[in-house]
């Protein structure tokens, strides 16, 4: 199986979010809705269920949002389940180094296009101006076009960079050095990249530098006892369930077969049939 965790690189030492300009205070608009905020706070609980930090989110109340007022296009881009494994079958064969990212808030990075307003957030109005909203810049958390505004913005990005989309499935991001290729795959706020080539996926890293995102890599350089807990938990899992689940071996062949079944009318109650395919890459499973 290929290599998950990211090795040390460097993503920064702070992680604090460069926004920019998110939202300016404005007069409340006459002939514009106002969509509603609030907070939602949150308890972060470590293995003891102690509180070791509390968390405040600022979302907007995207359900009071109006289709083709406050927005127009809303779902993100998400990969499929068959592309994840189309991915992994991939970069085994190719014997890739695959790493994990996420982005921090990343719906906050996404700018829209419409015009939306949001009210001040609870107990930090400003006390001079109860009558003003803010005019937002860029997406709030519960905003119908909050994913939407984010992959545009980091595609736009890719794109620009450089590398290419693919051609079935526009949250796939490719890039030529060569002989050398480099796959970003897009899901949501996570980015899973890989190449033969380790120094395309740091030069990847430092590209996503230049996006003014804040970039969290899932390695622990100085992990604690409650990481090791867990790890062992994931490994007596792993060990108790070898017969399950899916293997995909770097010595597996790439040739595409499928397999298809049906049974006709065979349900006894309603008479109804059923179907049903695998593709396999090789002896991997992809879909």
């Amino acid at each position: 199986m290929t290599s998950l965790p990211l090795p040390p690189v460097s993503l920064g030492s702070d992680c604090t979010l460069c926004l920019g300009m998110v939202w300016k205070l404005v007069q409340r608009p006459k002939d514009r809705s106002v969509v509603g905020t609030k907070w939602v706070f949150r308890n972060k609980l470590d293995e003891s269920g102690s509180v070791v930090r509390n968390k405040a989110k600022l979302v907007a109340k995207g359900y009071s949002q109006s289709k083709g007022i406050d927005y127009d296009e809303t779902s993100g881009l998400v990969a499929r389940l068959e592309v994840i494994g189309l991915l992994l079958a991939y970069v085994c064969y190719n014997d890739f180094k695959l790493f994990q990212i996420d982005v921090k808030s990343a719906f906050l990075n996404g700018e829209i296009k419409e015009e939306v307003y949001v009210d001040q957030p609870l107990e930090f109005e400003d006390s001079k101006k109860h009558d003003h909203v803010y005019k937002l810049d860029k997406a709030l958390y519960g905003l119908k076009q909050a994913p939407r505004a984010w992959y545009e913005r980091l595609s736009q990005f890719l794109i620009e960079k450089g590398y290419r989309k693919g051609n079935v499935d526009t949250t796939l991001f490719l890039k030529e050095n060569g002989t050398e290729l480099l796959v970003v795959q897009i899901y949501v706020d996570d980015i899973i990249f890989g190449s033969t080539n380790n120094t395309l996926c740091n030069e990847f890293t430092e590209v996503m530098k230049d996006l003014s995102v804040c970039l969290c890599a899932r390695y622990q350089s100085t992990p604690k006892e409650s990481h090791l807990t867990h790890v062992k938990r994931i490994f007596r899992y792993v060990s108790g369930t070898t017969n399950l689940g899916l293997w995909y071996s770097k010595r597996s062949l790439f040739d595409l077969v499928g397999y298809s079944d049906a049974d006709f009318a065979g349900c006894k109650i309603d008479w109804k049939s059923t179907s049903g395919t695998c593709k396999f890459l090789g002896d991997m499973l992809i879909s």
